[in-house]
């Protein structure tokens, strides 16, 4: 017989409090402290949840953590996902065929915090965020243990209601900038992000590449005139090559689409699990061996 999915169990009474035991934003910020201390770049993983199914998603994301993810991108999927490549759109597809909702990713999260204390993200478009209604959404997801979100197609000119009431329940709000960004733009991004700020590579959608755009330093030079924030890169980032060559650059990289596409690959649930984490022990090890180890002034 197969599991239960995670909404039909019940939640750990450690995860049901109002209030988690700890201050959810403090774990990213403490998480990039002790990057910092150590002169290493971190690792941030996404993984869409509910690929194949929650049950799986559960053990892949402990895989990830226990591999050396220093923090964990939950993808909400969603049925128009224009942001993502091919590969994160199949993933999403996948997830919502298994009945993957926000409701149930939020209940992930409540069984994954009584297990690991890795900073973990929700990772949604706005729209079911809206539909669940903004209040709901930041109490349930404070109340399971989520420690910020990242609603990407959400404008900063038009979140201020939302900013106002997922701070109150002490959740970081990360947002996007991009290299078509102007400096006024990222200036206004600067001032409504917590926890990090994700900086976008490249222009276009998510998906691995080859090689690191030319630009990109100038690109993190140009956003630290703006925030005293960690940065994270992501779009493209997949090979260790990748993750060693942005730790004299940025303070994390974003992996999603390369794990992602170890999933879909996987014969088996147990199998996707050891394929993402021996794919993030991989770049990890590049993080804290390569030429990503760092001292002094971030180029």
């Amino acid at each position: 017989m197969s599991d239960p999915t995670i909404s039909d169990r019940a939640v750990p009474e450690t995860a049901s409090q109002s209030v988690p035991a700890a201050y959810p934003a403090g774990r990213i910020a403490a998480k990039f402290r002790e990057l910092s201390q150590r002169s290493e770049l971190g690792l941030v993983a996404y993984i869409t949840a509910g690929d194949p199914s929650l049950q799986a998603s559960e053990n892949i994301i402990l895989a990830a953590a226990v591999a050396g993810a220093d923090v964990i991108e939950l993808g909400v999927p969603f049925s128009d996902p224009v942001a993502d490549g091919p590969t994160i759109q199949r993933a999403s597809e996948r997830a919502l065929r298994s009945g993957t909702t926000l409701a149930k990713v939020i209940d992930l999260i409540h069984w994954l915090r009584a297990r690991t204390q890795v900073p973990l993200v929700l990772f949604s478009y706005f729209n079911p965020i809206l539909q669940m209604g903004i209040e709901k959404f930041a109490e349930k997801a404070a109340a399971a243990g989520a420690d910020g979100v990242l609603a990407t197609d959400l404008a900063p000119e038009e979140s201020s209601e939302y900013r106002a009431i997922v701070h109150s329940r002490e959740l970081d709000t990360i947002f996007l900038a991009a290299p078509t960004s102007t400096d006024s733009r990222l200036a206004r991004i600067a001032a409504v992000s917590s926890g990090f700020l994700y900086l976008i590579s490249r222009t276009g959608v998510t998906g691995t590449r080859d090689s690191l755009p030319e630009e990109l330093p100038g690109l993190v030079r140009r956003i630290r005139k703006f925030t005293s924030l960690p940065v994270a890169v992501g779009f493209g980032i997949s090979l260790p090559t990748h993750v060693a060559t942005l730790g004299g650059i940025a303070d994390a990289a974003v992996v999603g689409s390369a794990l992602v596409a170890e999933i879909e690959k996987a014969a088996s649930a147990d199998a996707a699990a050891k394929a993402v984490s021996d794919l993030v022990a991989r770049l990890k090890r590049a993080a804290r061996e390569g030429v990503s180890r760092r001292s002094g002034e971030i180029a």
